[in-house]
């Protein structure tokens, strides 16, 4: 029962949140530039239809009333249309749930692999806290903090292309496809198998995936190691272990649920900021997804696909969040009854 309570408490206060991103969103798109500009810029174009223009896509309105206007579209399914040169009435929803279909793909991949191996990293290093392993894992955290997220792409895509030809000379190419790992976006991943589709799926999403969690996995388990630690001193750990029991129980079962706190709260930080991220990785393996979208709406100042790709985008951290304060119930069910 308190764990119901709880969650319906979560969703009240995530539902204003969400309404107040999507106003600020608005105001923001609505400030970004004229989405008429290269209109009224076109030799001999008719001053009237540029106003039944205006008044058509409800640009001679306040901001306050397209706002309400557009959420109430929004609301019912309805996202409106791309008004950018040669995207011209085009619907906004199918385009922009089409390109974070792509993203979700990698990001969601790449944090959930980021958060595990972070995570149980993390944990070793602190339990075994100035040894060649957790020298190690330091060095290998400062290592890809250090990189750039381009250059890991840029590496791991020329790597991937002496790979690939490795593969040829081996004869595995008609096994493993050719080419086996993908530096570009697979137009399809139709498999005959099980075996054939899970290479097909590590050769095409193995590079992006490893771009996007490199940084990501660097945070989590810095971030682990310094909460375990944290715990490991704690005053209800000691008295465990002065009570006899085993070392994996007080790591595991009483020092480990407490750690996941504040790495959960990286999590759903940093799982909005990877989507919106991947715009580099994106580019670098041309994968058409959110990142696409985002520069091509800027450059034809195309504010319905700006805005919904914003909204995306905001809808995401409120979801990443609202998953973090139900693991914080589960973790540690003070919170929800607090």
């Amino acid at each position: 029962m308190n764990l119901a309570l709880y969650v319906l408490r979560r969703l009240a206060i995530s539902v204003p949140v969400l309404l107040i991103g999507t106003f600020l969103c608005f105001v923001m798109v609505a400030n970004t530039g004229d989405p008429l500009g290269e209109l009224r810029n076109k030799p001999g174009i008719n001053p009237q239809a540029i106003a039944d223009t205006e008044h058509k896509l409800g640009l001679d309105q306040s901001v306050f009333a397209r706002y309400f206007t557009w959420l109430g579209h929004f609301l019912s399914g309805d996202w409106g249309i791309s008004i950018a040169q040669g995207n011209a009435l085009q619907p906004v929803a199918p385009k922009v749930m089409a390109a974070f279909k792509v993203t979700l793909e990698l990001v969601l991949a790449a944090s959930v692999l980021a958060l595990v191996f972070g995570v149980l990293v993390g944990v070793l290093a602190a339990v075994k806290q100035y040894s060649i392993w957790d020298y190690l894992a330091t060095t290998l955290a400062f290592l890809m903090f250090s990189m750039p997220i381009f250059c890991i792409a840029i590496v791991l895509k020329g790597y991937a292309i002496r790979l690939n030809g490795w593969v040829r000379d081996l004869g595995l190419a008609d096994v493993l496809g050719d080419p086996w790992l993908r530096t570009t976006s697979p137009e399809s991943l139709s498999a005959t198998g099980i075996g054939d589709a899970l290479a097909k799926y590590v050769g095409a999403f193995l590079l992006p995936t490893l771009s996007i969690m490199a940084i990501t996995f660097a945070a989590y388990s810095r971030f682990q190691r310094a909460s375990m630690l944290e715990v490991l001193d704690a005053d209800y750990v000691r008295t465990a272990r002065a009570k006899g029991v085993s070392n994996g129980r007080v790591i595991w079962r009483h020092a480990f649920r407490n750690a996941l706190i504040p790495v959960m709260t990286l999590f759903s930080v940093n799982f909005g900021a990877t989507v919106t991220g991947a715009i580099i990785t994106e580019t670098v393996f041309n994968w058409h997804g959110m990142g696409t979208l985002l520069v091509e709406a800027v450059n034809k100042n195309d504010p319905q696909v700006l805005m919904g790709w914003l909204v995306v985008i905001a809808a995401s951290v409120v979801v990443a969040n609202l998953v973090a304060d139900l693991m914080y119930g589960i973790l540690d069910p003070r919170i929800r009854v607090g």
